[in-house]
Order: C-alpha cells, then structure tokens, then sequence
C-alpha cells in the first residue's frame, strides 16, 4: 500500500475514533441520559475529559493532518508538497500518542477504581479498594444506588473509551512510521499523465 493511501485510511479511522471518544465522554457527563446529577455526583475521571480531550481532540489533529498527507492539497505540488504533509503528519501523529496513552490511563483508572456512587447513605468510589474485581462481579453492581445504573454506565462507557484509545496509539504509531518512510522515499503513487 502506498505512503499516501495508507495515510488516508489512518487519518479516516482516527477522525471517526475521536468522534466515538467524544460522545463517549459526552454521556458519561449525563448517567442514564440524566442531566440532574452535580458535579459532586460524577466521578473525577469523567471530569478529567480524556475522551474528550486525549482521545477526542488531540486525536482529531493527526486524523486531520494524516487525511491531508495522504491527499493532494495546497501543501505545494509534487513531491516536495507531499513529503512536507508528511513531516507535518509525524509531528501531529506524536501529538496524538500523548492524547491517546491520557484517554488510555485517565480511563483505565476509572474502570480500576470504579464510579462514585450513593451506598450506605455515602457518596464515594465504594469500588477502589477491590482494584477492579467488582467488574467481574456484577451482583456488587446494584449495591450502588444513586445514580442508578452507574455501575454499568461507566464500565460500558469507560471500556469503549479504553478500546478506542488503544486502538488510536495503534493508529498514531504505524501513521508515525508510515510518515516517516513518506518523508524519506516519498509517496509511490503515480502522477496524472505519466507513460505506464
């Protein structure tokens, strides 16, 4: 596969993985589609907004900048023009890494420490001292009152994240190293009108 096909299918799954990690980080500020909870209600790492942030927007730069290396924009003609969006595309595929392994971690500790929850009349994260074993037991689910089926809520939505994330530093590392020979040996596509 060429240099510039490869980017562009790169840059098209990143643009649609960062768009999944926003909306999944969009719903976890709303359990169960409800707008009532306080920020004294949801869990930190909601707040932390690593769907949003890492693998939302940080994400969104290299999906862009991928889809533009491997196209041919306004970036100059040729194959200077095209080695230039590639060495572009390094720099923001690095970037998205660093988005990538926040939405990874900060998602990661959520599941690992599980939601803050209403038990026994107390608002706290009543999981983090099983360190995560309450995944693999979902009758302790229900023990979590308020906000009702936040358990559930945050595991579904927080392991797409997990996933999503993974599958963005997937991404980044082969866009970084298919920039990377983009740059050196540039692209092999073929021009308009050349002889076969």
């Amino acid at each position: 596969m060429c240099t510039g096909k490869c980017a562009r299918f790169v840059g098209l799954s990143l643009v649609s993985l960062s768009l999944i990690c926003i909306t999944a980080n969009a719903l976890l500020l709303v359990p169960n589609g409800k707008t009532t909870w306080t920020k004294d209600h949801i869990s930190l790492q909601v707040w932390l907004m690593a769907g949003f942030i890492g693998g939302g927007l940080m994400i969104l730069c290299p999906g862009i900048a991928a889809v533009r290396a491997g196209g041919k924009g306004c970036c100059g003609a040729g194959c200077c023009g095209n080695r230039c969006r590639m060495l572009r595309s390094i720099f923001c595929s690095a970037f998205g890494l660093l988005g990538g392994i926040y939405c990874l971690s900060v998602s990661g500790t959520a599941l690992r420490i599980g939601p803050k929850c209403l038990m026994n009349d107390t608002w706290d994260y009543h999981f983090k001292e099983t360190l995560g074993s309450y995944l693999y037991n979902r009758t302790q689910w229900s023990l979590c009152v308020q906000p009702p089926g936040i358990v559930y809520w945050n595991v579904t939505l927080f392991s797409l994240l997990v996933a999503a994330s993974c599958l963005e530093i997937l991404l980044c590392g082969l866009q970084l190293v298919n920039a990377t020979i983009g740059v050196f040996c540039g692209d092999c596509r073929k021009k308009e009108g050349a002889p076969h």
